[in-house]
């Protein structure tokens, strides 16, 4: 990466596409890029953590709105922490309580295999003592 990667290059080794990388950055989720002397973006190393860091917040289902604000405080500076960490608290809080939901949601996808395979089970108990 010693010149730094192109916009596709940057995408690709991410998993986002070229669309959604420039969206990332016309909405403020990152910060300009570093343009080479044809004027193309060239991605280092930090531009790729960052988009890695931004792709597990949205994954953690962090709205845009928040990632927007997160990067604001990074970009405001070290006084920020305190607010990043609050930001950072309550939205743990909110997976924390998706996480259970989805619990309760496999519990019951759970019952209903255990269901329907013991009513398999019986029924093809049942044809093969039929006869059937």
């Amino acid at each position: 990466m010693a010149n730094g990667l192109t916009v596709g290059e940057a995408a690709e080794l991410v998993g986002l596409t070229v669309h959604t990388l420039r969206w990332y950055e016309q909405e403020g989720l990152v910060a300009p890029v570093e343009r080479d002397t044809a004027g193309r973006r060239r991605y280092c190393e930090d531009d790729i953590g960052w988009l890695k860091l931004l792709i597990r917040l949205r994954g953690t289902g962090m709205p845009v709105r928040d990632m927007r604000r997160y990067a604001e405080m990074v970009r405001a500076g070290d006084h920020t922490m305190g607010e990043r960490l609050q930001l950072f608290v309550e939205h743990r809080e909110r997976v924390l309580a998706h996480i259970a939901e989805l619990q309760q949601d496999l519990t019951m996808l759970d019952y209903k295999i255990a269901y329907y395979g013991d009513m398999a089970r019986q029924a093809e108990e049942a044809a093969v003592r039929t006869g059937r």
